[in-house]
């Protein structure tokens, strides 16, 4: 990773991360309450945020970077553990140890 890029994905993160708070700050408690921010900023900021999120991908896919996603701890793995010991081979019927 080049240092300019590394620069442009630092940016990108404290930029989504402004966005974020922004919109955790001005958040209303209850959901009867009116946003203080209008429709058109709360759509542009979800575009920023998209915008974001699609550069932020495609510098990781030239960084050679594997996808990063969220999971759920009671989600099941995409790939299961197997240990060593279970591998082992299994001894042919009337074949002699060596």
């Amino acid at each position: 990773m080049t240092d300019q890029s590394s620069k442009e994905r630092e940016i990108l993160m404290v930029m989504r991360k402004v966005l974020a708070g922004i919109i955790k700050d001005t958040t209303p408690e209850h959901r009867e309450m009116k946003h203080p921010l209008s429709d058109r900023t709360i759509s542009e900021i979800r575009d920023c945020l998209g915008l974001i999120s699609a550069r932020e991908r495609e510098l990781a896919d030239a960084a050679g970077a594997s996808v990063e996603k969220p999971y759920y701890v009671d989600e099941k793995p995409a790939a299961d553990v197997v240990s060593i010991s279970s591998l082992s081979r299994k001894k042919k019927p009337g074949a002699e140890d060596s």
